[in-house]
């Protein structure tokens, strides 16, 4: 990238789909205007994880070729997704003693009492994405939101740690330098999505973002500002339409075309005939048959979700509902079955907080690739302010190990 502190580049690196998408940054207000959008098949992924390199790095490429003739800049840097089963969610905690003479707390204290509430609780093939700090506490005194500047001799930490099986993260990142491109910043799909369509009230309150792709469905819950729980369930929109592809009788192209333009995820009262074009010939299908093979699918589906729900406490408990996401979402009265099915809220979440005239950005399938571009924005801040360890310290940042490891050599050779 030309101007690291004035552009910003998110790439959602989906199994099926690349999205591309390239922000311009306003000097005063600092509102992106999105000045670049590419997207292209992707080949070479199994449900989020990569199993053949060139098929993505090809995807990257391509996308990101659209994206830098569009906005007339090269990019060289980007903010990218992760996705995958392999994502885990974990409660850790920890404590160090304070050893700065006057006992306040400083950015280096908060920095290892982070590493050591992940040892013996991340092992050794997982690398950290994320450190959410729920609360610290300071001599005793609970939940206190930031510490830094506070004087004490015990610092405690309540947090949540998001992982990634390392050999995944690497092939991610050779995909992305073979694209020529390198991630600055790496994070699941789904908080891109949240960090892009949710508000702070919904953050505070508790809601939990669904995002639909075609081969995961993802979760990530929030509450009190803070991201408490992720879960990614093997299944997707790809799922249905394979299901319907043999339900109809049919090839997976059609089956995309006919869940795209007749499928629904609510029952119809009455079937009826429904027509799609097919080179020169008009095939006819019945709407009960579609139904059943859609509802059968997303009944599996979202069972799984609400499970995931169950095991974050959060089934049936969220203030502010669900907000769903990604392709799948575009699924005819999908918010009306989603309120059914969980019991709570439901409503789609479109990308906000930039300007731009490309409409697509503007679609649910676009929302993780859009905050992955405000990541990226948070990420440039960090690097380009000297000596400023990047520490996640709220929704939205993320703790880069690679960073860390070179924050414990300095220290390293500081002792030495």
């Amino acid at each position: 990238m030309q101007d690291n502190s004035r552009y910003a580049v998110g790439i959602d690196i989906g199994t099926s789909t690349v999205r591309c998408v390239v922000g311009h940054i306003d000097g005063s207000s600092g509102v992106p205007t999105v000045v670049g959008v590419g997207e292209a098949p992707n080949t070479g992924m199994r449900k989020g994880t990569i199993v053949h390199l060139q098929g993505p790095s090809d995807a990257i490429d391509v996308a990101l070729g659209d994206a830098e003739r569009m906005s007339g800049y090269e990019i060289n840097e980007a903010s990218m997704s992760i996705n995958g089963a392999h994502i885990l969610s974990t409660k850790a905690d920890g404590m160090i003693a304070v050893g700065s003479p006057d006992h306040q707390i400083s950015q280096h204290d908060v920095t290892r009492v982070e590493e050591v509430a992940t040892i013996g609780k991340i092992p050794a093939n997982r690398e950290v994405l994320d450190i959410v700090p729920y609360a610290f506490k300071l001599d005793g005194q609970d939940n206190i939101k930031d510490p830094i500047g506070m004087t004490g001799t015990r610092l405690e930490i309540s947090a949540n740690v998001i992982s990634a099986l390392t050999p995944n993260m690497e092939n991610l990142r050779r995909s992305a330098e073979i694209a020529k491109v390198l991630p600055r910043d790496i994070m699941p799909a789904v908080l891109g999505s949240a960090r892009a369509v949710l508000t702070e009230s919904q953050l505070e309150s508790g809601v939990a973002v669904i995002d639909m792709g075609s081969a995961t469905t993802s979760l990530a819950i929030f509450e009190e500002g803070d991201l408490q729980y992720v879960a990614i369930v093997p299944f997707g929109g790809m799922h249905i339409t394979n299901d319907l592809a043999i339900g109809l009788k049919t090839d997976p192209v059609l089956a995309e075309e006919v869940k795209l333009k007749h499928g629904s995820a609510i029952v119809r009262t009455e079937s009826e005939g429904v027509s799609v074009k097919q080179g020169d010939e008009i095939i006819s299908f019945e709407t009960d048959i579609i139904d059943d093979v859609v509802g059968a699918r997303l009944e599996e589906i979202f069972e799984a979700v609400r499970d995931e729900l169950k095991k974050a406490g959060r089934d049936g408990r969220l203030p502010s509902g669900v907000v769903l996401t990604g392709g799948g979402s575009n699924l005819e009265g999908i918010t009306n079955y989603v309120r059914e099915f969980l019991g709570v809220a439901a409503q789609i979440g479109k990308p906000r907080g930039f300007s731009g005239v490309d409409d697509k950005v503007t679609t649910p399938e676009y929302a993780a690739a859009v905050g992955l571009m405000f990541a990226d924005i948070e990420a440039a801040n960090k690097t380009s302010q000297p000596g400023r360890q990047a520490v996640s310290r709220q929704f939205g940042s993320n703790t880069v190990k690679s960073a860390i490891n070179s924050i414990q050599n300095v220290f390293k050779k500081f002792k030495s």
